[in-house]
C-alpha cells in the first residue's frame, strides 16, 4: 500500500460530516439503506440463485445448501463481528472528528478479520465430515455439503473480510461503493454458477467455485477504495495496533454481532437436525424457505444498516433531535416494508416454493406453510432488528447482546428443541414466528425505554440552550 498519513482528508472528512449532521434524516437514511439494501439483496440473491441451480441435482443437494448456509454464516459471523465492531465505534468517532484514532481501529479489523477467518478455515477443514454433520447433513446430504464446503473454506478469508470492509464504508457513509463490491461478485456469480454446473459438468462443486470467485472479486473491489486512499477512513499497514486494548473494543463492540450470527448459525443447524427427521425433503424445503426469508430480510437489514451510520454520527455529535428523528423513520419505513414483503411471500408462497424446481410434493408441502407462517410475523420484526442494532451502535454493547441473543437463542432454540416432540412437523415450521412474537416483547421494551431517554436528553438540551441565552 501507498505510504499515507495517520490523518484524513479534511474535505472528504467535513463533507462527510455535513451530510451525515445536517441532510435531511429520512432520505439520508434511504440513501445510505438503498445502496446497503441492495448489496444485500444481490448476497441474497446468488445463494437463492445457487440453490435454485442446485435444485437440478435432486432433494439431497438442495438439502446441503442449508448446511452450506450455516456454515456460510460463521464466516461471514466473523467478518461482521469485527466490522460492526469497528463500524460502531468509527461512524461515532468521525462524528466527532477523532480521525487518526478511527483509522488505528479500521486498520486493525481489516487484520483481525483476515487472521480469525484463516484460522477457523483451518479448523474446519480438520473437522469437516463432523461439523458438517453437526449442522445437519444427512448421510446422503453429506457428500454433496463436503464438496462445496472443501472450496468454500478456501475463500473464507475473503468472504469475511469483504464483510468487515462493506461495515466500515458504511460507517462513513460511503454505502454506495459497498454495493458496488458486494454487488459485482454477486452478480457475476449468478452467470458463472450455472456454466460451471452444467456447462462444465463440476455439479455442486461448480456452484462452489462460483461463489469462491465472488467472494475473491468483491474482496478485491472494496479494498480497491482503500489502497486508493478514498474516503474518510484510511487503511494502511502502519496504522495497524498493536494495543490489546484496541481489539478489546473490536470484540467488545462486536459481541451484540457475533453473538446474533453465531446463534443464527447454531440455529440453522439445527433446525436442519430437526428437519432432517422428515428426510432430505423436510431440509431442502426448510433450506428454500431459509433463503426466501434471507431476501425478504435483506431489505430490512440494508435499511437498518443505513440507519446505524446515521446514529452513529448524529449520537457522537450530540444531536439527539436528529437521532429521535432516525429511529422513528427507519421504525416506520421498515414496518411499511415488511407489510408488503410479507403479504406478497403469504399470497405468492406456492409459487415462490416452487420456483425452485424441486419436483418433490413432499418439500412443496412442507415448504409453502413454513413460509406463510414466517410472513405472517414479518410486521413485527422491524422491532426486533432495528431494537438490536440502535443500542449496538451507541455502544450499549450489555442491551445490544442481550437484544441479539433473544431471536435465535433465547426463544428459537428452545422452541425448536421443543416444539416437534409435542406437534411434530408443525412445530418445525412455526418455531421461528413464534420466536418472533416473543422477541418483538422484549425488543420493543428497550426500544421504548431508549427513545424515552432521548426525548429527555433534548429536553436537558434545550433547556442548557435558553438559560445560556
Amino acid at each position: 500500500m501507498a505510504n499515507i498519513a495517520p490523518t484524513t482528508s479534511g474535505n472528504d472528512a467535513n463533507r462527510t460530516y455535513r451530510k451525515m449532521t445536517e441532510e435531511a434524516v429520512a432520505p439520508l437514511v434511504l440513501k445510505l439503506g438503498v445502496p446497503t439494501m441492495l448489496s444485500m439483496l444481490v448476497t441474497a440473491l446468488y445463494m437463492t440463485a445457487s440453490t435454485y441451480y442446485v435444485s437440478y441435482l435432486g432433494t439431497s443437494a438442495v438439502g446441503a445448501m442449508g448446511v452450506i448456509f450455516a456454515l456460510q454464516t460463521i464466516i461471514q459471523a466473523i467478518g461482521i463481528m469485527i466490522g460492526q465492531g469497528c463500524a460502531a465505534q468509527t461512524s461515532r468517532l468521525l462524528g466527532a472528528k477523532a480521525y487518526v484514532h478511527a483509522n488505528t481501529l479500521a486498520s486493525s479489523s481489516l487484520f483481525l478479520s483476515l487472521l480469525f477467518s484463516s484460522l477457523f478455515a483451518l479448523t474446519a477443514w480438520a473437522v469437516l465430515e463432523g461439523l458438517l454433520s453437526w449442522m445437519g447433513a444427512t448421510a446422503t446430504i453429506l457428500p454433496y455439503a463436503s464438496t462445496y464446503a472443501q472450496i468454500i473454506l478456501l475463500a473464507c478469508p475473503f468472504m469475511a473480510a469483504s464483510y468487515t470492509l462493506n461495515n466500515l464504508l458504511r460507517s462513513e457513509g460511503l454505502a454506495i461503493v459497498g454495493m458496488m463490491g458486494l454487488g459485482a461478485g454477486g452478480v457475476l456469480n449468478i452467470g458463472v454458477a450455472p456454466i460451471f454446473i452444467f456447462v462444465f459438468n463440476w455439479g455442486i462443486a461448480g456452484a462452489a467455485w462460483a461463489n469462491a470467485l465472488c467472494q475473491i472479486i468483491s474482496f478485491t473491489i472494496l479494498l480497491s477504495h482503500y489502497l486508493r486512499g478514498k474516503g474518510s477512513l484510511q487503511i494502511h499497514f502502519s496504522f495497524i495496533s498493536k494495543e490489546a486494548a484496541i481489539y478489546f473494543s473490536i470484540f467488545k463492540n462486536g459481541l451484540p454481532s457475533l453473538t446474533r450470527n453465531s446463534l443464527g448459525a447454531v440455529a440453522a443447524s439445527v433446525l436442519n437436525l430437526m428437519a432432517g427427521r422428515y428426510g432430505d425433503a423436510g431440509v431442502a424445503a426448510m433450506s428454500i424457505v431459509g433463503q426466501v426469508m434471507m431476501m425478504t430480510n435483506a431489505f430490512l437489514i440494508g435499511l437498518g444498516q443505513g440507519f446505524q451510520p446515521v446514529l452513529g454520527y448524529n449520537w457522537g455529535a450530540k444531536l439527539f433531535d436528529r437521532v429521535k428523528t432516525a429511529l422513528d423513520v427507519t421504525i416506520a419505513m421498515g414496518t411499511v416494508l415488511m407489510v408488503a414483503l410479507g403479504l406478497l411471500g403469504f399470497i405468492f408462497a406456492p409459487e415462490v416454493v416452487g420456483f425452485f424446481e424441486v419436483n418433490d410434493p413432499d418439500v412443496m408441502n412442507v415448504g409453502v406453510l413454513a413460509l406463510r407462517l414466517q410472513c405472517s410475523v414479518a410486521i413485527i420484526v422491524p422491532v426486533n432488528v432495528i431494537g438490536n442494532m440502535a443500542f449496538q451502535v451507541i455502544g450499549r454493547t450489555a442491551v445490544g447482546t442481550l437484544l441479539a441473543a433473544t431471536r435465535q437463542g433465547l426463544f428459537f432454540l428452545p422452541l425448536i428443541l421443543f416444539l416437534p416432540g409435542q406437534v411434530g412437523l408443525l412445530g418445525v415450521q412455526s418455531a421461528q414466528p413464534i420466536a418472533e412474537v416473543l422477541s418483538f416483547f422484549v425488543c420493543g421494551y428497550f426500544l421504548w425505554h431508549f427513545r424515552a431517554e432521548v426525548r429527555n436528553r433534548i429536553k436537558i438540551q434545550k433547556g442548557a440552550e435558553m438559560n445560556s441565552a
